[in-house]
């Protein structure tokens, strides 16, 4: 059975690259709007040429020797979708608006997806994607990255410093210090793990999560084989605050 990986989103959203990069990993044929308008010298955007271009699209994936076919266009309206009949269905929601105010204009978010893709970083995004195709083993042996804290809450600068670090190593063992209650740690271990489980489904076979003791200090006597290295963040997520999120918990009466 042929699978159809649909990425979709506004002009300049993205989607090409990451389309591009699929492609690749999963040795799939690849389909772009542009350059099938190109060879059919066809820039209509009205409805009617939107319309047309996806049933392009669909004949070209059910016509495609390859496996898996992965197309990507801007897809507006519903119907495209319904057309298309995506078996995989990814939405590039990484801006606001595009360069084509008549698109603006015409594009409705989809309701239904299998991934929305928030940010421009198709080294992080395809990792996902592959993932549901070709399905990952962790492998004890294969270099992992290391991500200790007490994650009190886990946050949007802990997620950062995660994308980093998987798109560097592939695979991260999350330590998550036992800190409950000694001083103002109010998340119990389960609860950080299932922040962790929420926020990074997509990702859910690339990491283990393991509570471990209050490390305090790391001790090392000479290189052996590993190395301290420092994720470079931008400074709206490295001035994120565990200790401000706490207290304004506190003040929603969220948090005791």
């Amino acid at each position: 059975m042929k699978t159809r990986i649909l990425i979709m989103g506004l002009p300049g959203s993205g989607k090409t690259t990451l389309a591009k990069k699929v492609a690749f990993e999963l040795k799939a044929e690849w389909l772009n709007a542009d350059k099938i308008r190109g060879i059919h010298n066809d820039w209509d955007f009205s409805k009617k040429g939107i319309i047309r271009q996806v049933y392009r699209m669909k004949t070209l994936a059910d016509k495609s020797k390859s496996k898996i076919v992965v197309a990507d266009f801007v897809c507006p309206l519903k119907k495209q979708i319904e057309i298309f009949k995506p078996h995989y269905l990814v939405w590039m929601d990484t801006i606001k608006k595009g360069r084509f105010p008549s698109m603006n204009k015409l594009f409705k978010n989809p309701t239904k997806f299998d991934l929305r893709v928030t940010s421009k970083d198709a080294n992080l995004w395809k990792i996902a994607i592959v993932d549901k195709f070709k399905k990952y083993r962790w492998d004890n042996r294969s270099e992992t990255g290391q991500m200790l804290g007490r994650f009190q809450p886990f946050h949007e600068g802990h997620k950062q410093i995660f994308y980093e670090i998987l798109k560097k190593k592939g695979q991260i063992y999350v330590m998550v210090k036992d800190v409950y209650k000694v001083g103002d740690n109010p998340f119990k271990f389960n609860e950080i793990k299932k922040s962790f489980t929420e926020q990074l489904k997509p990702f859910k076979s690339r990491y283990k999560i393991l509570k471990v003791p209050n490390i305090s200090n790391i001790y090392y006597g000479r290189t052996v084989g590993y190395k301290f290295s420092k994720i470079n963040l931008d400074k709206k997520i490295t001035e994120i605050s565990g200790t401000k999120i706490r207290k304004n918990l506190r003040k929603k009466g969220i948090l005791k």
